[in-house]
């Protein structure tokens, strides 16, 4: 009798909702993300199936290059958008320039009064030049330098003598005296990436000035110290010659054979979570070298404008983005560092972290985050990148000069932007 009455009123069940879904009172809402972002969704699903109960929501999610690829070509084609879409910083200045994604400054979305809980530089990173804002900023990446403790005490190093450039090549060659196996960071790039991406003025960006002038050159300081810095470490043989996001980094962290990492703030959660759990207490952060500051990555939640469920579409974002129970959960869950100031007030950025063996880095991140200067985008920033890196390959590779490769990199990239 029991196990009828159960089938019984799982048919009743089934059949309610199935009614209340061709009824219009359920929607499926899908939202496409990329790791780790996709994680932060996971951890707010209980939350927004109790918020919005009549909601289906489906995450859909991508790596890292295949969901911007694939985002790439839907807004092209206007076929196989999702509700909502989620879009990193190295491409939001291309879509924001682009067309097919919501201008959330319009009715019914109104996101200017919600700009100012945001923090101000991803306010700029998502508007275009004609003022159309494009998306919600899910989190930011303030960046910082990883270091692995018990390799530097094994080699006589002090995380002090990692504050400066010169002392973290000198830092590189005592870790490898001690043990030639164990290498000062994944790829000579890292370095020279963090440095193209420091201390800019604001209202300027990383490849363009305000008003579209390339900035990068041999007679800029900033590009010609990031190429030089890399070269030293690489000739120094200091550097793994590992990319990121392979499985030789992961292993890298695993094994113990990668001595520190420059990045954002939310590595911490990918280390904690699947890529070197057992590093667990070994691990410490710190500013990055020569007092440089710097974003490192962020995520932007946008809307296409194909999609034919915009009002849920916003009811979704701004939940994701303004709640702050929502931006704790995936700070502490998954080391998203919130976009929403009001999150920073939380008590748990004064806890100790128990993978960084106790540090207090989230204030360090926290202080971090507010001397970030605001950068401008544009929608070539992802082309100018990749014509950098193809440039610095020559260098650390085939010994090509450096001015010569800047001086090339240039000149590319006025091309492409003519175009």
């Amino acid at each position: 009798m029991k196990a009828r009455t159960l089938i019984a009123f799982g048919l009743a069940a089934a059949a309610i909702t199935g009614l209340v879904a061709a009824q219009g009172g359920m929607k499926k809402i899908s939202i496409a993300a990329f790791p780790s972002l996709d994680e932060a969704v996971k951890i707010a699903m209980p939350a927004l199936k109790k918020k919005f109960p009549n909601y289906e929501i489906e995450l859909v999610a991508l790596q890292y290059g295949d969901h911007h690829q694939a985002l790439t070509t839907a807004l092209a084609t206007g076929q196989g958008l999702h509700d909502i879409e989620a879009v990193e910083i190295g491409f939001v200045g291309k879509f924001a320039e682009g067309g097919g994604l919501e201008d959330l400054n319009k009715a019914p979305y109104n996101a200017k009064a919600l700009k100012a809980q945001f923090v101000d530089y991803t306010v700029g990173q998502a508007t275009a030049s004609d003022g159309r804002y494009i998306g919600l900023p899910a989190d930011i990446g303030p960046g910082t330098t990883f270091y692995r403790k018990d390799i530097l005490d094994n080699a006589g190093v002090n995380a002090s003598e990692l504050t400066s450039w010169e002392g973290y090549i000198a830092a590189g060659k005592k870790i490898q005296a001690k043990n030639p196996k164990i290498f000062l960071i994944n790829s000579a790039a890292s370095a020279a990436g963090l440095i193209w991406r420091s201390n800019i003025p604001a209202g300027e960006g990383i490849f363009f000035s305000k008003d579209n002038k390339v900035l990068v050159g041999p007679d800029s300081a900033r590009w010609v110290k990031a190429f030089t810095v890399a070269k030293q470490i690489r000739d120094a043989k200091l550097d793994a010659k590992i990319g990121e996001w392979s499985n030789e980094w992961y292993e890298g962290f695993k094994g113990g054979t990668v001595a520190t990492q420059f990045s954002g703030a939310w590595l911490q959660g990918h280390f904690q979570n699947w890529m070197a759990p057992e590093t667990k207490g070994l691990w410490r952060v710190q500013d990055l070298p020569d007092g440089a500051y710097a974003p490192w990555g962020g995520s932007f939640y946008t809307i296409p404008t194909a999609s034919k469920n915009k009002k849920e579409a916003w009811d979704i974002i701004r939940f994701l983005t303004t709640d702050r129970a929502q931006q704790i959960a995936a700070f502490k869950g998954n080391g998203a560092f919130p976009a929403l100031k009001a999150a920073w007030s939380d008590t748990s950025f004064n806890e100790a972290v128990p993978f960084l063996g106790g540090q207090k880095a989230r204030l360090l991140w926290k202080a971090a985050a507010q001397k970030i200067k605001p950068l401008d985008v544009n929608k070539y920033d992802s082309v100018a990148q990749t014509i950098v890196e193809t440039q610095l390959t020559a260098v650390l590779d085939e010994g090509k000069d450096i001015k010569a490769a800047l001086s090339e990199a240039r000149a590319e990239i006025e091309k492409r932007a003519r175009r």
